[in-house]
């Protein structure tokens, strides 16, 4: 076997054994996922989500996976707890705590001191005989057969089955919420995917310069109107009223067509009834629609007053695609 044969083997072999191991979770579960879950729904504090180690790494994903979608968490160490900062937890806080044996030296610290405060305590054990399974009010089995590595020592299979339980309990939360979209994007306004969810075509629109030209305009002035926009095209008014659009694809039909353009007007050579959208749509709907029409601009409108243009390559620039 070659080397590369033999790091691709090694490769699949690991990514099947943690596929095998997430798979059987799903028999793991019992009723108390649904009582924690109508747990955290009912309470009115936070999650706080604490472990030591590795699975302190996946306590950190979890936590920002639920105050993405809508149940507030936050991160405490279990080393740190039990040296300051157990005043994290609040009166009317959950706590998850994340142990793949459930009896570290610092858990064994650390429950006690949370069942003290009479808040409801989460186990998140591979064992279920461990300390921290029979001191939890409630348990979550995130047994594994046998971790990815060779040597079954590092963390591996253990965490990945930690970070799909946490993740089952968040998409839950956020359907009993009724979280949606709109949900979404109040707590994702950065980057593309916030923009994909409240990016307006007018947002856009009005950032653009505002290409237009009236019926009976002379060609030449069309041409230097969409040169001088840049934006590939021009609407044509009447009345202040939309008529027609004419591209830049136009001005090259047109070029071909006539062997003489002195006496056109802009009316001769456009698209009468062009696709329009309003300013209130999202970005992302204009990009649906420019894909559907084989299109790359859209004249957006307020009610039937004429807006501005947004293009194929403004939705590139702001991420959408």
């Amino acid at each position: 076997m070659s080397k590369t044969e033999k790091i691709l083997d090694l490769a699949k072999k690991t990514i099947l054994e943690e596929a095998a191991s997430i798979q059987n979770l799903a028999n793991l579960l019992d009723d108390d996922f649904t009582k924690i879950v109508e747990c955290i729904i009912a309470s009115k504090g936070r999650v706080v989500v604490s472990g030591i180690g590795k699975s302190a790494i996946i306590a950190n994903k979890i936590v920002a996976t639920m105050n993405s979608t809508g149940t507030p968490a936050i991160f405490m160490h279990a080393g740190d707890a039990i040296h300051g900062d157990l005043g994290t937890i609040q009166k009317n806080d959950v706590v998850i705590c994340i142990s793949k044996s459930g009896n570290t030296p610092e858990i064994k610290m650390l429950v006690p001191l949370i069942k003290r405060g009479d808040n409801k305590l989460v186990g998140i054990t591979g064992k279920i005989d461990s300390f921290l399974a029979k001191q939890a009010d409630f348990v979550l089995n995130t047994f594994v057969e046998k971790e990815a590595c060779p040597n079954n020592l590092a963390p591996t299979t253990s965490t990945t089955a930690q970070l799909v339980m946490g993740d089952a309990l968040a998409i839950c939360l956020l359907d009993i919420k009724g979280f949606d979209s709109n949900d979404f994007a109040k707590y994702h306004p950065g980057g593309s995917l916030g923009k994909r969810l409240y990016l307006r075509v007018g947002d856009i629109a009005e950032n653009n310069q505002k290409p237009m030209v009236a019926h009976d305009a002379d060609i030449r002035k069309v041409i230097v109107e969409i040169s001088e926009k840049m934006l590939g095209a021009s609407a044509v008014l009447q009345d202040d009223k939309i008529v027609g659009i004419i591209t830049d694809g136009d001005i090259r039909r047109m070029l071909n067509k006539y062997d003489s353009i002195n006496e056109l007007q802009a009316k001769d050579i456009m698209t009468s009834n062009p696709k329009t959208v309003s300013t209130e749509v999202l970005a992302v709907k204009a990009l649906k629609i420019m894909q559907e029409k084989g299109i790359s601009q859209l004249l957006a409108v307020d009610g039937e007053k004429y807006s501005g243009v947004v293009h194929l390559h403004n939705l590139i620039n702001e991420g959408i695609i």
